[in-house]
C-alpha cells in the first residue's frame, strides 16, 4: 500500500493553476504510477476534504542540451483535483 505523501508529491503553482482555484480546482504533481482513485484517496486523507472529479496529464520531459550533449527530463504526472462543496486546501489560499 502506497503512503498518501508518497502519491501527492508537491503542489504545482502557476499562473494557470492559480486562475483554476476559482473553479475549485487544484493541481498537483503526483507519481507516474498512481491512478485515479489513489490520488483522490490522498488528497482526501493529507487536506481533510471531498473530492468530486480528478484529471490527470501525463507529460514527456523536455529535451535539454548541454554543449553538444543532448539528454532528456524525467516525464512526469500532473494531476487537476476538483473539490466538492465549498471547502478549499489552506495551502493554496495565501499564496496568490
Amino acid at each position: 500500500m502506497k503512503n498518501a505523501h508518497d502519491i501527492i508529491i508537491k503542489p504545482i503553482i502557476t499562473e494557470d493553476s492559480m486562475d483554476r482555484l476559482a473553479d475549485n480546482k487544484y493541481t498537483f504533481k503526483v507519481a507516474k504510477d498512481a491512478n485515479k482513485v489513489e490520488i483522490a484517496k490522498a488528497v482526501e486523507e493529507i487536506f481533510d476534504v471531498k473530492v468530486a472529479k480528478v484529471n490527470t496529464i501525463s507529460v514527456k520531459g523536455k529535451e535539454k542540451r548541454m554543449g553538444r550533449y543532448t539528454g532528456f527530463r524525467p516525464d512526469w504526472k500532473k494531476a487537476i483535483v476538483t473539490l466538492e462543496g465549498e471547502k478549499t486546501i489552506e495551502f493554496f489560499d495565501g499564496m496568490y
